[in-house]
């Protein structure tokens, strides 16, 4: 009994100090050790004023706070075009990894595409260019999105009626996906129209577009908001006019904390989770710097959120 105990008890030792080794050797590994990851990452955001977009930079440098040796650079494009182009020009030029959210595919693809092709790491955060130029694009299904809000209001309107589609910001492959899901849906119910007016994202601009419809008779029986941002700023035109804003059915996308209590009070209908893909960009970057192969793309999945289970599902922020 003895001899069995003490042939155990040298068991325990050797597999103590195998274990010890491991984790020595785990510690000191660079691909486990945040300190030795090193670099410059930077990243070219369209804007800084629009509460998602401020929300995906902070989600990247959370996913980059665990390694002190990485510097974390972030420009604000103030919604321009040209501004951005210059600025992701000028942070090629000293970041190892180069993350944009690109505000228009048309202008913006061809500066990209001399970035990559020059050697610096591109990944794209929830907007895509024109082609594959790029390392890696993290982004939503954004037509599939439009679809599914398509569908909600055709039912909900049984097929006749005017809705108001607030668009995002014109040229952006976000935006453009998310209105051809939308009107592959509404070319389907010819007693369904559809009024148009851009937003940017943005809630002062889509009070500003929806006052002016109120102001001009304009009528709309629903409204589909390419952002819950613009949604907010919907309900707060329609406030300001004295028009109830639970009898219009709201469709938002992104489902921040202003869509939740919407829907709880009922003044949306539906909203989609839409997640910044920072933490996901910051994963990218990291990855790269550490010498890794990434994926092409990295698709987020979304979920629908209506007033019966709004209270079950975590805002995005």
């Amino acid at each position: 009994m003895k001899k069995q105990s003490h042939r155990f008890c040298c068991w325990m030792i050797a597999f103590s100090l195998f274990i010890s080794a491991a984790l020595t050797h785990a510690q000191a590994s660079p691909a486990l050790n945040s300190d030795a990851v090193r670099g410059h990452v930077g990243f070219a955001q369209d804007t800084l004023a629009n509460d998602w977009r401020l929300m995906q930079v902070q989600d990247v440098e959370d996913g980059l706070a665990a390694y002190p040796n990485i510097k974390f650079t972030v420009t604000d494009g103030e919604g321009s075009v040209a501004l951005q182009a210059q600025q992701i020009r000028e942070l090629a030029k000293t970041v190892d990894v180069l993350i944009t959210s690109p505000r228009t595919e048309e202008v913006l693809s061809d500066i990209i595409r001399d970035v990559h092709a020059r050697g610096t790491p591109v990944i794209l955060l929830s907007r895509g260019i024109q082609g594959e130029d790029y390392t890696s694009f993290v982004y939503g299904q954004n037509e599939e999105i439009g679809r599914q809000a398509g569908e909600f209001i055709a039912d909900t309107l049984k097929g006749e009626g005017s809705v108001l589609m607030l668009q995002g910001v014109l040229g952006a492959s976000v935006t453009s996906e998310r209105t051809s899901g939308f009107m592959a849906v509404m070319a389907h119910y010819p007693d369904l129209q559809v009024v148009t007016r851009v937003a940017n994202y943005l809630r002062a601009d889509s009070i500003r577009a929806v006052s002016d419809l109120l102001n001009r008779a304009i009528e709309f029986d629903a409204i589909f908001a390419q952002s819950d941002s613009m949604a907010e700023g919907a309900r707060m035109a329609l406030a300001q006019a004295g028009i109830d804003p639970a009898s219009l059915p709201t469709v938002g996308i992104d489902y921040i904390k202003a869509a939740q209590d919407a829907l709880l009070n009922g003044q949306q209908a539906l909203s989609f989770t839409y997640p910044t893909g920072g933490k996901e960009g910051a994963e990218l970057a990291v990855r790269l710097l550490r010498g890794e192969p990434v994926p092409r793309n990295v698709e987020i999945p979304f979920m629908s959120v209506t007033p019966a289970n709004a209270a079950d599902v975590e805002p995005i922020f």
